[in-house]
């Protein structure tokens, strides 16, 4: 198995791309926490991976806090003597609207949950990675958008968080390198089954609305979890050693 006895996080796995992303890492063998704000969906897919002969635990976590995040890596070395990955998968973002319209509340929590997070799990991880030593050291996998690359008009200030997010994995990634600390990121296009999509669409994600997006990939079809998951699965893997600071494009050609 690809992930055999890694002890892998994986923030916003209580539902989509987070949740296909944990069922996938504990397919391959890893000992998954499944980290989430809402206890009862973190709780259903934890469980669902159990009943599937996988390894997966339940930690609650608001990865906006770091009091919380703190706690869920405590948690997490407490239970398994160790950590090898993080993937920062939760998200969030403003309703698709003018930027003059998004208000300061909505602003700050896009990049408390899109950037903060980020800042928050290396603060905590990174001192769990150099502990271990260079010969385990540690990954992160920042799941990052299409939207930091090729920003769509009405989601300004998301695309800025996720623009944040790419250049702060490569900084990282150089910065952490002589750790054997290896940080990488995912950019996934527009995914219809997420709880965000309909948010990205203005709030009606209609077919009007889908065949809009639909239309600016040019192999014609959205991301699903499993796909974002399987790119993850690589990152996170050994087969993965020597890849660090880059951005796997998820996104049917959008980007091109």
């Amino acid at each position: 198995m690809r992930l055999s006895n890694k002890i892998i996080i994986v923030t916003g796995a209580g539902s989509g791309i987070g949740a296909g992303i944990a069922k996938r890492f504990a397919q391959e063998g890893a000992k998954v926490i499944v980290a989430d704000i809402n206890a009862a969906a973190g709780q259903a897919i934890a469980a669902e991976i159990g009943k599937a002969g996988g390894s997966a635990q339940f930690i609650a976590a608001d990865v906006t806090k770091d009091a919380s995040v703190k706690a869920l890596i405590e948690a997490t070395v407490k239970q398994h003597g160790g950590l090898d990955c993080v993937v920062n998968n939760a998200g969030w973002t403003h309703r698709n609207k003018p930027l003059l319209d998004v208000s300061e509340e909505e602003f700050d929590r896009v990049y408390a949950v899109n950037m903060k997070s980020i800042f928050l799990t290396a603060r905590h991880a990174i001192p769990v990675f150099r502990k271990q030593g260079k010969e385990r050291g540690g990954n992160f996998v920042n799941i990052a958008s299409t939207a930091g690359v090729r920003p769509r008009p009405g989601l300004t200030y998301y695309n800025g968080s996720k623009g944040a997010v790419i250049i702060t994995s490569k900084s990282m990634a150089a910065e952490l390198g002589p750790d054997q600390i290896r940080v990488n990121c995912i950019n996934p296009v527009f995914n219809a089954d997420t709880a965000l999509s309909a948010e990205f669409a203005g709030g009606d994600l209609s077919e009007a609305s889908k065949a809009k997006f639909l239309a600016s990939i040019p192999m014609g079809r959205f991301s699903t979890a499993l796909d974002v998951a399987n790119a993850a699965l690589y990152l996170a893997s050994d087969e993965a050693s020597l890849v660090t600071g880059v951005c796997i494009e998820v996104d049917g050609g959008r980007c091109v």
